[in-house]
């Protein structure tokens, strides 16, 4: 057994990984949540995949000032308050209905990078009660990429996620799936902006999707000529 999962390991290596140590921001919670019971959630600056998680005070231009944001099933979205960590910022709420739950940030941040804007989106679902589909479509961020149903996933089976950029679905797109394991692997959506993978440990995965456009403006007083997006989510895997 122990030889097949190397097999594995190397062939889902081989097949296509890459070093991705751009910094991104996203979010950590678990998948699942009851009725009445606090939810815990963290958000995270840095490299996952590197093990490089920047301590609260050193991220990036006003990137701390992100506000988190909990869409419950049927109401309007509320702001929760995050407390600041080592290099962290946690936050919780209690479920109080089953359905599912969005946390999402989207934050443009306040300095330029060299003539670049950059904005950071990240997005977690958590399902109360059974397993959900996700509407994709319902996620306020415009660019975002998740799982296809808001659950626990099990090693060594598969997970089907999706990407959409602007209220669409966005094929021939590459998406990274990084994992506990310190590696990452891209993908590239299909016609319908969906991706799947097979996880081989248990743990979080991150998942990132980009986009770069050459266009300009203005933001904060400073003069862009392209704008750069990256949205992730995460999910957790067990035995």
């Amino acid at each position: 057994m122990n030889n097949l999962k190397t097999l594995l390991m190397l062939v889902f290596l081989t097949a296509g990984t890459v070093n991705l140590y751009a910094h991104a921001l996203w979010i950590e919670t678990s998948s699942s949540g009851k009725k009445g019971q606090p939810h815990e959630v963290k958000v995270f600056y840095g490299e996952y995949a590197a093990k490089e998680l920047e301590e609260t005070g050193k991220w990036y231009s006003d990137v701390k000032d992100f506000a988190l944001w909990l869409t419950v099933p049927g109401k309007e979205k509320v702001k929760l308050n995050t407390t600041a960590g080592t290099n962290f910022y946690s936050a919780s709420f209690t479920p109080e209905q089953d359905g599912v739950y969005l946390l999402t940030v989207s934050h443009e941040a306040k300095d330029l990078g060299g003539t670049t804007k950059y904005e950071f989106s990240s997005v977690a679902v958590v399902a109360v009660g059974r397993s959900n589909a996700i509407d994709h479509l319902s996620i306020p961020n415009s660019i975002n990429v998740a799982a296809n149903e808001a659950k626990n996933y099990k090693v060594n089976s598969p997970v089907q996620l999706k990407a959409v950029l602007n209220g669409r679905p966005v094929a021939n797109k590459p998406v990274s799936v990084s994992s506990p394991e310190g590696w990452s692997k891209e993908f590239i959506t299909d016609a319908h902006g969906g991706i799947s993978f097979i996880p081989l440990w248990p743990g979080t995965y991150v998942l990132e999707l980009s986009s770069f456009e050459k266009t300009n403006g203005e933001h904060n007083g400073q003069k862009f000529t392209a704008v750069w997006q990256g949205a992730t989510s995460s999910i957790g895997v067990t035995r």
